[in-house]
């Protein structure tokens, strides 16, 4: 539908249980976006950093949404997936507590891919 863009959608997930439609809208985007074929960076913020570990998309549940885990693994095959260095840390979050092709980076990566000529970021 999509494939051919040059461009690049970057999308910062900042809710997680705590508004999960909200959270769900960000995942729910950014996995139809990566289906689609365009360049997807995913970014874990706030409460949606949690869902970098193994098995918490799994326990995610809202009625008549696509199950987390599963828009997670759509994300990841063909995009990017970020979780927030300082949310990670406030977390206790480090790098070998996350979900394999999950990495930890800050805000000048976030940033640079957010200026990078033909990106479009949106925040849920």
């Amino acid at each position: 539908m999509l494939a051919g863009m040059a461009r690049t959608l970057v999308v910062k997930a900042t809710a997680g249980a705590d508004s999960p439609e909200r959270c769900a809208q960000a995942f729910t985007v950014a996995a139809t976006a990566a289906a689609a074929g365009v360049a997807v960076s995913l970014w874990l913020t706030g409460e949606s950093t949690w869902f970098a570990l193994p098995g918490r998309a799994q326990n995610f549940e809202l009625p008549h949404s696509a199950p987390l885990a599963e828009l997670l693994h759509v994300i990841l095959a063909t995009g990017t997936v970020t979780a927030c260095t300082q949310c990670a840390a406030r977390r206790d979050i480090d790098s070998g507590d996350v979900i394999p092709g999950v990495r930890i980076a800050g805000a000048a990566v976030f940033v640079e891919e957010t200026m990078a000529e033909g990106a479009q970021a949106l925040v849920y």
